[in-house]
């Protein structure tokens, strides 16, 4: 089993920066698809960015050029660098998890290919 644990959220101006962090624990070994999602108040889970386990990642069309996914070598924590922060990027961060490959073809975007999740950390961008 993993755990996730999200760190890095917090209150930013537009145009500002941040990186959200991701503490791994557990099983990370087995785990071969990585992704960030969000959650805006009445809104969906959405997906942002996923990496697998050879490092290979994805960008929805809304963060792309903005956002970078990364991991460590040691696959213990997941980071996600967010520049030129929008407020429409306001939301609930979450990490998540799964032992199956991340899907090529955008099966990964929906939060029901991930077994496990963390609990989240806000970020708020004001304009």
């Amino acid at each position: 089993q993993v755990h996730l644990v999200e760190s890095g959220g917090g209150s930013v101006q537009s145009g500002g920066s941040l990186r959200l962090s991701c503490a791994a624990s557990g099983d990370t070994d087995k785990t071969k698809c990585w992704g960030w999602f969000r959650q805006s108040p009445g809104k969906e889970r959405e997906g942002v960015a996923t990496i697998d386990h050879y490092g290979s990642k994805m960008y929805r069309e809304p963060v792309k050029g903005r956002f970078t996914i990364s991991q460590d070598d040691a696959k213990s924590t997941l980071y996600l660098q967010m520049n030129s922060l929008r407020p429409e990027d306001t939301a609930t961060y979450y990490c998540s998890a799964d032992p199956h490959p991340c899907d090529p073809f955008g099966g990964s975007w929906y939060d029901t290919w991930f077994a496990v999740w963390g609990q989240g950390t806000q970020v708020t961008v004001s304009s």
